[in-house]
């Protein structure tokens, strides 16, 4: 494997984009600089699955031609109307269109709306509520969520037995609409209807309705074929806003099963419709996008409609130079609810080839990596031998990262480059497709595994999460080809793989778990070396000393400039995080319209007459305070009665501490760390994420230069004061501190 590759910086998007709660967590720019890299501008590139649009998209953008194998008929259209970037112009006509409509003697929007009136409690305005909030089974909802135009009131209240009466009356008309859109996805005599009906358990009454309405009206609006495609759309996100799988609270809710909450929240749908507008706004250039087997000009992305079994029987000699993706991981809510909303905006005959996973019950990780590895095996069968192939997996768990490279791997491609940033990244894990797909394996081997998590530790020289150490456990057994041992079933290789890796984790007395809240799983907390194991200098010392070597050769740098220098510094499973980077940045730099420089009195000359300056006044509050004071080295000063040490006093300028601790030759207790101000965040910070470093610290104080200027003017300072108010001012009272990993 290439240990020299560096994570690539993205920059998080705008918003999360349609159905964002389902799809991957990408950044934007790393498909880009990974094909830039390594592929000619207008080659041919491979999205197999097309899970996100976010890969393909980007490749376009970058001058690539992309073909795109899409199943699932939701992103299919998600994938179509990004590129098309549809305009806000088109998505607002097509909602005032639909707003214009009549229902009755009515406009269509006054009509539903109408379905969401409520009172104000402050002051009996009527108006429509934001939401109503339900307890799982219940009949009725207990709160609403409005904002009152009248009185300004805003925020949750209880439900009045009005509310109840609405709620209840949408009820009695549940059969005949849920009937309705049902005939959408599967006839009475289809053998889907039962699981079909399933799925349609998680719309409530209302919403049901609307969405009966909404979808009733689509067809019959005579619209521009644009202006139809920018109403499915709004229309699409409405449904998604129309289930239950809506938790209540939460900010950022990402389902994965078909599992109602026990509180939940019902959402106004005409108030999503308009909420949808941003999100399904494109403000960049159109791409060019063609369905198989037409082919885009230079750069476009060229669709085929189905799996990519069917792609791999109907491709002949496109040259095919990479493949790029956002890997899958199972999702038994978006798939179903994918089937329905299918049928319900396109028609069942747009459904039928995706319908399947109404049926679909097996959704383990073992099924998981069966499904990877079928998918990988069509794809080896489309790529030339050496061809590369980069995946983003986002939302990485230790089984989903196993099932992804034990499907690769037993395809027939080698894993060429891993690299992760957190757990809340994606990972970016490089392929290349092998001459041949079988190859002689070995069975995985915990002491192999033992022998890279202690390298990788020593590597990174502070204790990481579970997941880092199995990502390293994983990479050692790719290499030794344990991933795709001949012979053996892939559920076998994944029990295989996981034993080898916690086998060595609790066997090997070179490593230290640091438990986290009492919680005894091997997967809590942090890992580490054993105290007097050798190790590098830890990642955030390293990451600190060189961000400000680039600051001073190179002011004025965006965040992802700076991601940019330092990534390669630090590569594979080094790669520090990004609140990692913003800690020193705050403890060392000013942002001035996003772009970064140092501070001016961390210049390397002011921080050198400012050590110099604390030294001397140090030794003169020691005389002052009747102590013997004395400087055995450049940036130690004792105070001492009695022939005793009292004090040792530790200066530095920077938050690189731990030679400190670990080299002291004093007792503890009688030992001070004296530190800028602007330094202090940055210690709290190394300290919270950092067991071993708040080991070595335990029973050492720490004062900032302010404190130490201040006392120095105080009349009347005694030793009693100063013990006193040395505890005054404590690094932890700091916004920094809650940055973590």
């Amino acid at each position: 494997m290439d240990a020299s590759f560096p994570y690539l910086p993205g920059v998080p998007p705008r918003h999360t984009g349609p159905l964002g709660r389902f799809l991957p967590l990408l950044e934007d720019g790393c498909i880009a600089l990974w094909l830039e890299s390594r592929v000619p501008s207008g080659a041919w590139i491979l999205e197999p699955f097309g899970f996100s649009p976010r890969p393909a998209i980007e490749a376009a953008r970058a001058g690539y031609r992309v073909l795109v194998a899409a199943n699932n008929p939701v992103t299919r259209f998600v994938l179509e109307c990004h590129a098309e970037a549809l305009p806000q112009s088109e998505l607002k006509a097509a909602l005032a269109d639909l707003a214009a409509s009549r229902k009755g003697d009515e406009r269509l929007e006054t009509h539903i709306q109408s379905l969401y009136l409520t009172q104000c409690s402050n002051c009996g305005h009527t108006l429509p509520a934001h939401a109503f909030l339900w307890r799982k089974g219940a009949e009725a909802p207990y709160a609403r969520v409005y904002t009152c135009p009248a009185c300004g009131e805003s925020g949750e209240r209880l439900a009045s037995p009005a509310d109840a009466e609405r709620a209840a009356r949408a009820a009695e008309t549940a059969k005949l609409h849920r009937a309705r859109v049902l005939e959408r996805i599967a006839p009475l005599d289809d053998p889907d209807r039962e699981y079909a009906e399933e799925a349609l358990r998680h719309y409530l009454p209302r919403p049901l309705y609307v969405l009966a309405t909404l979808i009733n009206r689509l067809d019959s609006l005579e619209l521009t074929p644009l202006r139809r495609r920018a109403l499915q759309a709004l229309l699409l996100s409405a449904c998604d806003a129309g289930n239950d799988l809506w938790p209540h609270p939460i900010e950022r809710p990402r389902p994965r099963q078909l599992t109602t909450p026990p509180q939940f929240r019902e959402q106004n749908l005409w108030l999503a419709l308009e909420e949808a507008l941003e999100q399904w706004a494109g403000d960049a250039r159109p791409i060019e996008i063609t369905r198989w087997p037409q082919v885009p000009g230079e750069a476009g992305i060229c669709i085929f409609d189905g799996r990519l079994k069917d792609l791999s029987t109907r491709l002949n000699s496109l040259p095919l130079r990479a493949a790029v993706t956002a890997i899958p991981r199972p999702n038994q809510a978006f798939w179903t609810l994918s089937a329905l909303w299918a049928g319900w905006l396109w028609g069942k005959e747009a459904a039928a080839p995706f319908k399947s996973v109404l049926r679909r019950r097996r959704y383990d990780w073992e099924w998981h990596a069966e499904a990877l590895h079928a998918a990988w095996g069509h794809l080896f069968r489309l790529l030339e031998a050496n061809t590369p192939f980069f995946g983003l997996l986002s939302e990485a768990e230790p089984p989903f990262l196993t099932a992804a490279l034990t499907a690769a791997d037993l395809a027939g491609f080698d894993l060429q480059t891993l690299a992760l940033r957190t757990a809340e990244d994606p990972l970016q894990i490089g392929w290349t497709r092998r001459p041949e797909a079988a190859r002689a394996g070995s069975p995985a081997d915990p002491r192999l595994v033992s022998t890279a998590l202690q390298q990788y530790l020593r590597d990174r020289g502070e204790a990481v999460s579970y997941l880092h150490l199995h990502a390293a456990g994983l990479i050692a057994l790719a290499e030794n080809a344990c991933l795709s041992r001949g012979g053996q079933s892939l559920g076998t290789l994944l029990s295989e793989a996981a034993a080898a890796i916690q086998s060595a984790l609790r066997n090997d007395t070179a490593l230290t778990h640091y438990e986290a809240g009492g919680h005894h799983s091997l997967e809590s907390g942090l890992w580490g070396l054993s105290i007097g194991q050798e190790q590098a200098e830890p990642l955030p010392d390293r990451v600190e000393r060189e961000l400000v070597r680039f600051l001073l050769r190179q002011p004025d740098r965006l965040f992802v400039e700076i991601e940019r220098e330092l990534y390669p510094l630090f590569p594979c499973l080094l790669t520090p995080s990004r609140a990692m980077i913003q800690a020193v940045l705050d403890s060392y730099a000013l942002e001035v319209d996003g772009r970064w420089r140092l501070r001016p009195e961390d210049a390397p000359a002011a921080r050198r007459t400012e050590l110099r300056q604390i030294a001397a006044l140090l030794e003169q509050m020691g005389s002052r305070l009747a102590y013997l004071t004395g400087r055995p080295e450049t940036n130690v000063i004792l105070w001492q009665d009695d022939g005793q040490t009292r004090y040792a006093f530790h200066v530095t300028a920077s938050a690189i501490v731990g030679h400190f601790f670990t080299r002291n030759l004093y007792p503890r207790e009688q030992c001070l760390l004296v530190l800028p101000g602007g330094r202090a965040g940055l210690l709290a910070y190394k300290l919270r994420r950092d067991p071993i470093l708040r080991q070595s610290s335990a029973g050492w104080r720490f004062v900032k230069f302010r404190l130490l200027r201040a006392l120095a003017e105080a009349p009347l300072l005694s030793r009693e004061t100063w013990e006193e108010q040395i505890h005054s001012d404590p690094i932890e009272h700091t916004p920094a501190q809650m940055l973590m990993f």
